[in-house]
């Protein structure tokens, strides 16, 4: 029997206050030694003067774990939280509009090593034991205004350095140089959100820049997926994680993206959100906010690696057992997943529904009432589509 959503939160507060146990020194003192993932974060509160600065454990040696998304699959939603809560965040007050300077220099080497970065920081004054969770980025633990960083060890990776000072080659360009060279997309937003690619430079808030990469890369997608063949069957691929289950639906038609989720409020009732696109893209700002992205390009990845095109309505259902949001990336690697896995075939649309709603607790009736697809393939030929 799965556990409810306040028997987890319990779980990852009995986690939480044991790490304080461990490593109490550290909410004592003003300062912190330890190994940064490398990671860096980059706010959004007072935009466009927004807090800055590197998230650093007190432990030394291998903490990459602590910073790559694309890793934790298989992993509970425990532990998640709990790699997030050892980081520490160190914040400087720092215009947007001004990515220069030792400082964020040395956060952009940061950004661009290979391994893990040795770092040394002192603040103003103890840090704040408080956790941030905002449901597009992970979450982290304490912050403390800086007061002074040092930074070493570390080994710039030459793909993104050359990036880094091409400086006649677009953000979006840069963006898809490193995807398409195989490096990971968490870095690579990380390099975005410190401003470290395009023209005319700046820093990007964390949660955007998660976005920003996204759909950068999955229009990219998308518009060679528009050249290929159609599939000829129904496809229906399924993940469960971290209490989200995934169930996408691919079907011969020429490229349309819906994904709907439902979720269970307080009171046991059901809440909906859904956004659509057709070849031309998205025509408003999406509802579902960055896990539309985030889903989207699992699904266009899939399409692209093998050479296919195919209309796509993703079906997420949030459980109670995800207590607590970790970020948008849950929803990237959950499809990413759910594409790994072997699809069941039908012959038509409606078996495909059936089969992808069968794991469900929402029915398809409640589905399809609440999505636009249907509604808009109704509404146009496929020449609109064109």
């Amino acid at each position: 029997m799965p556990r409810s959503s306040k028997e987890i939160r319990k779980s990852i507060e009995e986690n939480w206050r044991d790490y304080l146990s461990r490593y109490g020194n550290l909410f004592s003192s003003n300062s912190i030694s330890g190994s940064s993932p490398p990671s860096v974060f980059v706010g959004s509160y007072n935009y466009p003067k927004v807090g800055v600065g590197p998230m650093v454990p007190p432990i030394h040696g291998d903490t990459s774990l602590l910073d790559i998304p694309e890793k934790w699959i298989g992993k509970s939603l425990e532990e998640i939280v709990n790699f997030r809560l050892s980081l520490v965040r160190g914040v400087k007050k720092v215009s947007v509009l001004e990515p220069e300077g030792r400082f964020i220099e040395n956060l952009q080497e940061v950004a661009m090593s290979t391994n893990p970065i040795d770092s040394e920081i002192e603040f103003y004054k103890n840090t704040t034991p408080i956790t941030s969770i905002d449901g597009e980025s992970a979450p982290f633990g304490p912050i403390g205004e800086i007061k002074k960083a040092k930074f070493s060890g570390s080994s710039a990776q030459r793909t993104i350095e050359n990036s880094y000072y091409d400086k006649d080659l677009k953000a979006e360009d840069a963006v898809l140089k490193l995807y398409n060279s195989g490096i990971e997309l968490s870095q690579i937003q990380k390099c975005f959100s410190i401003g470290m690619f395009g023209k005319k430079r700046k820093l990007v808030p964390t949660r955007w820049s998660i976005t920003a990469t996204d759909d950068i890369i999955s229009k990219s997608l998308v518009s060679e997926i528009l050249d290929y063949q159609l599939i000829d069957s129904c496809k229906v691929f399924s993940f469960n994680h971290l209490g989200n289950l995934f169930s996408i639906i691919l079907f011969p038609h020429r490229w349309l993206f819906e994904m709907e989720e439902a979720w269970y409020d307080e009171q046991g009732q059901i809440g909906f959100g859904s956004d659509f696109e057709d070849a031309r893209g998205i025509d408003h700002p999406p509802a579902i906010a960055g896990a539309y992205f985030a889903g989207k390009l699992g699904v266009a990845e899939y399409l692209s690696k093998n050479k296919i095109q195919a209309a796509a309505l993703v079906l997420r259902e949030i459980r109670p057992e995800y207590a607590i949001p970790v970020g948008v990336w849950q929803v990237r690697e959950g499809i990413r997943s759910a594409m790994n896995q072997q699809p069941f075939i039908t012959n038509t649309l409606d078996e495909g529904i059936d089969y992808a709603c069968k794991s469900m607790s929402i029915s398809k009736l409640e589905w399809l009432a609440k999505g636009n697809l249907f509604k808009k393939m109704k509404q146009k030929s496929i020449t609109d589509f064109f």
